[in-house]
């Protein structure tokens, strides 16, 4: 098929961004041909007419949980003990399976046209992955970790991680993913705001060192790049120590953890939305306890300080928004960029920029996605208003146009 795309209002993608008026944009197969200003259109393109709207490369969220809907529990629930029973027979184990593919959907029908998912049900992330590159499911393009590797009592331990007990375990664990063709490996180093069972502890370390740089040796060793949930200062210190390569939410920085940072050329994957409400909702609206909203502020302000100061010093952000954590649906990835410009002071160009190409390129595939210019995929959003101005309205997407067949080049 052939498409031409005319009357919209650009924005590209890149760092300093700026609307483009009546582009033409020529798309042959999955691919962007070219884009122009007032060319003849040649017989065979499809017009569709974007009528004033603006135009945006898709948006790329570098922190899914595809198991998760983002529903408030009144109280904690057994996650462990649902991922059991979920899989204890054929027929809920395909319910499972479904429940992962509309929420991969929905990710794609509010804007988000690639996911890194970092935490999953087994090996259903790949199996989708595949599936919608081969064209048999509808989604977005999928970066898959499949399950996070963690220990015993750690985070997320039985539901979307596995807990090895001891190195040679996690080195199996590594070697398993590596059988499912991950696309990374995830690390669960820390706990987090609900592991905590008393005031300012939140992200305590669950992972001993050597058992991180024996995952990540072996991941590097097999050309996995690992990243690995820290919440808190001496895990994220421990985890770039040895060898991950992103870390996933932060913590209160220090001088010897932006020297990390650098040192290492790892990279932060902010996550503002999942700590949030802890911090700021009402006891009445989080259903949270006193310990979880004194550390859910901890964490949240750490996450905050971490970003502004590996922005401050030249250190990758990409942004993603802990999708299933309560409050935080497969629907919602805008509300990232909007939390990210507020608590950061970006702009609104750099906060797009930084959901589109950046995290394109921090996720390896800026070559193929994240901008709009010729010879990449044609994955792109339009919306009614100017997003440069108020970026809630990314919140109403108006068009979503995905070519999955591109991420055959992934690998």
């Amino acid at each position: 098929m052939k498409y031409v795309i005319i009357n919209g209002i650009l924005l590209d993608g890149t760092r300093d961004m700026k609307p483009q008026y009546s582009r033409q944009i020529f798309v042959t197969g999955e691919l962007i041909e070219k884009i122009t200003e007032g060319e003849e259109i040649p017989d065979g393109y499809q017009v569709i007419d974007a009528a004033g709207k603006y135009i945006l490369p898709g948006l790329i969220n570098m922190h899914v949980h595809l198991a998760g809907n983002g529903k408030p529990q009144k109280k904690q629930r057994d996650n462990a003990k649902l991922v059991r029973l979920l899989f204890s027979n054929p027929i809920s184990e395909k319910a499972a399976e479904i429940l992962v593919e509309n929420y991969a959907k929905i990710e794609l029908m509010s804007g988000v046209t690639t996911i890194r998912t970092v935490g999953g049900l087994k090996d259903l992330d790949t199996k989708l992955r595949d599936a919608v590159e081969a064209g048999k499911k509808d989604g977005p393009r999928i970066l898959a970790a499949n399950e996070g590797i963690s220990v015993p009592g750690g985070h997320m331990a039985g539901s979307v991680a596995v807990a090895a007990e001891s190195e040679e375990e996690a080195v199996n664990l590594v070697k398993k993913a590596d059988r499912q063709n991950v696309d990374l490996i995830k690390l669960m180093i820390t706990g987090g705001v609900l592991d905590a069972k008393e005031k300012g502890v939140p992200g305590e370390m669950k992972m001993p060192p050597e058992m991180i740089r024996a995952v990540c040796s072996e991941a590097h060793r097999r050309g996995y790049l690992t990243a690995a949930h820290t919440e808190s200062t001496e895990g994220v210190i421990q985890a770039l120590k040895n060898g991950v390569d992103s870390i996933e939410h932060g913590a209160a920085p220090t001088a010897e953890m932006i020297h990390l940072f650098q040192e290492k050329h790892a990279f932060l994957t902010t996550t503002l939305s999942p700590a949030l409400p802890y911090a700021f909702f009402p006891a009445e609206i989080s259903h949270a306890s006193e310990v979880e909203q004194y550390n859910g502020k901890v964490v949240f302000d750490g996450i905050r300080d971490c970003a502004i100061a590996a922005l401050a010093n030249g250190i990758p952000v990409a942004l993603g928004n802990d999708v299933g954590c309560p409050w935080v649906t497969q629907y919602d990835f805008w509300r990232e960029l909007v939390w990210f410009q507020k608590y950061t002071g970006v702009s609104n160009a750099f906060a797009i920029y930084t959901a589109t190409l950046n995290n394109a390129n921090l996720a390896g595939i800026g070559n193929i996605t994240g901008s709009l210019e010729e010879g990449k995929c044609a994955d792109l959003i339009m919306v009614e208003d100017d997003p440069l101005k108020d970026l809630k309205v990314l919140r109403s997407i108006k068009t979503v146009m995905a070519r999955a067949p591109c991420m055959k080049s992934l690998r």
